[in-house]
């Protein structure tokens, strides 16, 4: 494990002080998990911006087989 040190915006730290006291889970512990919940949140947002930039890439391509496609599909 690694050791941080961390500078909050004073209405973070008290915010986040509120909500650990009541749901009774350490500052650590809050910590970690929020930043596994944002690191999987822009995991998500990078994966589907790739995805777009690929997309963009084969969309002629796609759309040249699937008139292939549906050309056989008359023929036959």
């Amino acid at each position: 494990m690694k050791t941080l040190s961390l500078k909050l915006d004073d209405s973070i730290f008290t915010e986040t002080e509120h909500v650990i006291s009541h749901i009774k889970k350490s500052r650590n512990r809050y910590i970690n998990d929020a930043l596994d919940y944002y690191n999987k949140v822009q995991k998500r947002k990078l994966l589907a911006s790739k995805l777009e930039k690929e997309s963009r890439l084969v969309k002629n391509d796609s759309l040249h087989v699937l008139h292939e496609f549906e050309m056989i599909d008359y023929e036959g």
